[in-house]
């Protein structure tokens, strides 16, 4: 078996839905040991490795259906990380009764 170049390009591609498939076993799991629905960080960490290789291979593959699939997806997992980031590193507000502004009981 010889392993050629374009081999190598269906074995990233591969790869690349493997990851992304993990993310859904991720949420799964998470979700039954929480005995709700629930999605963890790592799953938007996960579509986001396993998109940005399914977006190198479609480039490769110069198939435009999947170049917008998957650019699509890509934007959207960003700015969920950028949103749960956004809350994570805000100052978080004080108690109603320590505020500076809160008004005084009459």
């Amino acid at each position: 078996m010889t392993i050629t170049p374009e081999k190598l390009w269906i074995a990233f591609g591969f790869a690349g839905q493997i990851i992304f498939g993990m993310r859904f076993v991720i949420q799964w799991i998470a979700s039954e040991r929480r005995k709700e629905s629930y999605i963890p960080v790592f799953f938007w960490y996960l579509s986001l490795a396993g998109a940005s290789i399914l977006l190198t291979y479609a480039i490769h593959r110069r198939d435009p259906v999947f170049i917008l699939g998957q650019t699509t997806g890509f934007i959207v997992y960003v700015r969920n990380i950028m949103l749960i980031y956004k809350k994570r590193w805000a100052k978080p507000e004080p108690p109603e009764e320590n505020r500076q502004d809160a008004k005084t009981p009459r």
